[in-house]
């Protein structure tokens, strides 16, 4: 359940909310530079307030803090800011990104940011501050996503990061993207590459035509793989110019994380919740996929996902049961035969009747649409 605490993230916002009332008592404020209203400020009772990450005077802290007030100061010179007010979108991430600089990928926001996670410590920080800072930064950025998917509709596909940009499955995963964007449905991913990214190219192409959407495959295609980043992130710049975003454009959601810093988010995302605990991203991503999930073949963590799923859909533990779509038969049963087991797992139990495993795009896709949750 959401906190009914009023929080204010803009100057502007509190600079109404003084003239209004001059109680401060369960408001939070949040990254604002407190200077800018100090007489006001100091005109209330604070008692009960929460300040987090607000710059001010080390008089009017102090004043604050005298006052009842809980004080949560900046963490340092971080690269990454702890106290999000919303999520990152792909220009905040690749915001030095030049297309004719091989060099600039170093010295965007997403780079920095995988530098300094390996410089201290990576997964194995024992820095506490640190460690404080990812975990408020994790904690924001599901508190955006909640924000985000409200009163959507909410559709997961899960597979490699290394299917190549001019395989069949990764065009075939972008029109079933796009066909559940354009039925109102908020496509979700781990935000990577491979099949992630044609999650989310589909859902951006969504306003467009069959004709341009096969334009934007082959200009994609000439940089088939992720490796290396530079080419792979001029041939997704070069789509987004040629087809922008527009009025009706649908929001989708990639949840990638620095935990995997060789994969680079994908530009089509139009939020990007990127964190540092894989384990929050993992487990987030499936929970709000409430309408479905489509499996697209992948390896170990595609694997993991799909018996997470499973787990939530047998105990009912994220609400009723959702689709579960194996898409490419051959592999599931066959090569990765984890159906068999799903079978097995789910025997005599209702949500086994929510799973489909087929090689048709339009049958995977009538699958999520004719779902009806209770």
């Amino acid at each position: 359940m959401r906190s009914t605490t009023v929080e204010i993230e803009d100057i502007a916002e509190l600079e109404q909310l003084l003239t209004d009332r001059r109680d401060l008592s369960g408001v939070v404020l949040n990254g604002l530079e407190l200077d800018q209203v100090s007489d006001r400020f100091l005109a209330c009772k604070l008692r009960g307030a929460v300040l987090i990450g607000c710059s001010a005077s080390p008089e009017l802290l102090a004043f604050a803090t005298w006052s009842g007030a809980a004080v949560f100061p900046p963490l340092g010179e971080l690269p990454y800011r702890p106290y999000r007010k919303a999520l990152y979108g792909a220009l905040d991430l690749y915001d030095n990104f030049e297309s004719d600089q091989p060099e600039s990928y170093s010295d965007t926001l997403d780079a920095k940011v995988y530098s300094h996670w390996q410089q201290t410590g990576g997964g194995e920080c024992t820095d506490l501050l640190e460690n404080l800072g990812r975990r408020i930064h994790d904690h924001s950025i599901t508190e955006a996503i909640e924000d985000l998917i409200e009163g959507h509709e909410v559709v997961a596909v899960m597979g490699g990061h290394g299917l190549c940009r001019d395989d069949d499955g990764y065009s075939a995963v972008s029109r079933m993207s796009r066909h559940l964007a354009r039925q109102g449905k908020l496509m979700a991913s781990g935000g990577g590459p491979g099949a992630m990214e044609a999650t989310h190219l589909g859902s951006w192409m969504a306003p467009y035509s069959d004709e341009d959407l096969q334009v934007a495959l082959a200009i994609l295609a000439a940089a088939p793989s992720f490796e290396p980043v530079f080419e792979w992130l001029v041939a997704a710049f070069a789509v987004r110019s040629q087809f922008p975003a527009c009025e009706g454009s649908p929001t989708s959601l990639g949840i990638p994380t620095w935990l995997y810093g060789h994969e680079p988010p994908n530009v089509f995302a139009t939020h990007i919740a990127k964190y540092f605990a894989n384990a929050v991203r993992e487990d987030g991503l499936l929970t709000i996929a409430r309408h479905g999930v489509i499996f697209t073949p992948g390896s170990a963590g595609t694997v993991q996902e799909i018996f997470q799923d499973a787990t939530q859909n047998h105990y009912e533990t994220a609400g009723p049961p959702s689709p579960m779509v194996f898409f490419g038969s051959h592999f599931w049963r066959e090569e990765l035969p984890v159906t068999a087991v799903i079978d097995s797992l789910g025997r005599d139990r209702a949500w086994t009747d929510h799973v489909t495993v087929t090689d048709d795009e339009d049958e995977a896709v009538d699958a999520i649409m004719s779902h009806r949750r209770r």
